[in-house]
């Protein structure tokens, strides 16, 4: 126990008066940030054990705080989970170096925090300099994922392969990457293997193999292997020979001329896996290969075939293997058919996401609609979370899906025609949301799309009690649905609106509701400049960063309003004004 840190007070509690050292034993225990934030409010004692026992700390916006604060905070923490850029930055929504730069947390993190450990960005800058100085600045780092992120090439990886000598965790997904060779991999020093987690499945140019086999056949305790889209089907059956204790495994290229002895190789390859419940990669896998996967599918819990362009009938062969999934993620050239077969196969899905193979052409053949929605629902009733991309949909597919499947906590679907109405009766969408909103009382995430008048917000506003993220696009008809939702969600956190009509009544009408959420973002809706002024003047404790070619009180393009502890941020570039 710190002699700096209070003892319990004469008069607090009683319920609250327990030993230090107890209660701060079962703090340790807690792992959800959100029960040890609630913990922390009980009283100051609690206040203090908490401060003093947290070792991770999740920032969900990194201008919400300062490092400068999160340090004075929590003074031992050794593992870090920081977001950055708001997430239509995924859609090209957030300008080129808007922000979110990692290398100010990270030099006040090295002087507060040289036992740091791990660090995991989603959407932040990282430069090859920051990550360099992470590998120097911290002699017992453990785990760094990158996820979304910019700024970096693999000469930052290397840093990060000849510096850490206890990784036990490499993630790099689906970053803006600069490739500048795959030495990097070669980096790893020959005594090197503790490495528990790697994944470089995004990275866009070859890797040295011979390191990679190496470096796989030194690491004993490798769960996780997720290659990119070079690596060959021969080298794939070589890696697993020396990680038969894979977890979790991404393929890389799944189309390559087997003789009859390599195919026979690699089945019993991976009928070694016997640990095995995530598979990922496949890419441009099609269903001739499929029988060497057969003996690992049965214990498969996750199928990522988002770079499969698989058709109905490949999807159909594979899924009667795979009785135990509960997460599947396919791209849309899979058909209804393919979802049928996801009905029929797989009871116990959970959570199911449908990709666009090409989201710009308009002109595509081939897609998914409701029927193969509604046969999913109706085999797979525990169902809860969805992301369905397709280009037509009724009101009455959507009120059936979730009347077969009430639990659904996430409902995003994305009619990819903007303002597409109900295709069999012309009518808007509101009555399918409507049923989502009515129907599924653990909503907590919800996206919607198609015509929609402002009756879908009045329903979201008067059922979606539980709703804690809403994300609008192309929809509505004027200020009164963004009032509805902002009056009647008392949980939101976050708002995320692009091109549609809301302007400065719905702006101002959150004035009271903006400090207890995370964020707010709008663009190309009808909120002019002057708006935004009087939100700031409002609310100081609010940043209200507005982004727009000049100063004067027509429409800005695009707001991002959020609540910070550290005032307006420092980095702001040019086109973002903070008022």
């Amino acid at each position: 126990m710190d002699p700096k840190r209070s003892r319990n007070s004469p008069d607090s509690p009683e319920s609250t008066r327990f030993p230090d050292e107890v209660l701060e034993r079962v703090l340790s225990l807690l792992r959800s940030h959100k029960d040890r934030s609630s913990v922390s409010l009980v009283c100051k004692d609690w206040y203090n054990a908490e401060r003093w026992t947290r070792t991770h700390v999740f920032i969900g916006n990194c201008y919400s705080v300062s490092p400068e604060i999160v340090s004075g905070r929590f003074p031992a923490i050794r593992s870090v989970t920081l977001k950055g850029k708001p997430r239509f930055s995924d859609f090209n929504l957030v300008p080129e170096n808007w922000g979110a730069d990692i290398h100010q947390w990270l030099v006040v993190f090295a002087e507060k925090y040289p036992f740091l450990e791990e660090l995991r960005l989603k959407r932040m800058t990282v430069t090859d300099e920051s990550l360099e100085f992470l590998a120097t600045s911290f002699s017992n780092f453990r785990a760094i994922s990158l996820l979304s992120c910019d700024g970096f090439s693999t000469d930052g990886l290397a840093a990060i392969a000849t510096h850490c000598k206890n990784l036990t965790e490499l993630d790099i997904q689906e970053n803006d990457m600069e490739d500048n060779g795959g030495g990097w991999l070669s980096c790893f020093p020959e005594n090197f293997t503790s490495l528990e987690v790697l994944n470089f499945a995004s990275q866009q140019g070859d890797v040295s193999f011979d390191a990679l086999e190496r470096l796989v056949a030194r690491c004993k305790s490798l769960r996780v292997l997720k290659v990119d889209k070079y690596v060959k089907l021969e080298q794939l059956h070589r890696l697993l020979v020396q990680s038969p204790q894979l977890t979790d495994l991404g393929t890389g290229n799944f189309q390559q001329e087997l003789t009859p002895r390599q195919f026979a190789e690699l089945e019993s390859a991976f009928r070694n896996c016997k640990n095995l419940h995530t598979l990922s990669g496949l890419w441009d896998a099609t269903s001739l290969y499929f029988p060497v996967l057969y003996s690992a599918c049965g214990s498969l819990t996750f199928l990522n075939l988002s770079y499969a362009a698989l058709q109905s009938g490949d999807l159909v062969k594979l899924l009667p293997h795979c009785p135990n999934l509960r997460r599947l993620w396919v791209l849309d050239t899979v058909e209804d058919k393919g979802l049928e077969a996801i009905g029929s196969s797989c009871p116990l899905l959970a959570e199911l996401r449908v990709f666009p193979a090409d989201p710009f052409d308009l002109d595509i053949n081939h897609g998914v609609t409701e029927s193969g929605f509604i046969a999913v629902s109706c085999g797979c009733p525990k169902l809860h979370y969805v992301l369905y991309f397709c280009r037509q949909m009724t009101n009455a597919a959507v009120a059936t899906i979730v009347q077969n499947c009430p639990d659904f906590t996430h409902f995003r679907l994305c009619i990819m025609n903007p303002r597409q109405p109900d295709y069999l009766t012309g009518e808007p969408m509101d009555e399918a949301f409507g049923a989502v909103v009515k129907t599924c009382t653990k909503l907590q995430r919800l996206a919607i799309s198609g015509l929609l008048t402002d009756l879908t917000f009045e329903y979201i506003g008067k059922y979606a009690k539980n709703l804690e993220t809403l994300s609008v696009a192309f929809a509505g008809s004027s200020d009164w649905g963004m009032q509805c939702v902002l009056r009647g969600c008392a949980k939101l956190r976050k708002l995320e609106i692009r091109d549609s009509p809301f302007g400065n009544a719905a702006l101002l009408s959150g004035l009271a509701k903006y400090e207890s959420m995370r964020s707010l973002w709008m663009s190309a809706c009808n909120v002019t400049m002057n708006a935004c002024r009087i939100l700031a003047r409002e609310k100081p404790r609010l940043n209200v960063e507005v982004m727009k070619d000049d100063e004067t009180d027509s429409r800005v393009d695009k707001v991002y309003v959020y609540r910070s502890v550290a005032g307006p941020r420092r980095d702001a570039p040019p086109f973002v004004l903070t008022l």
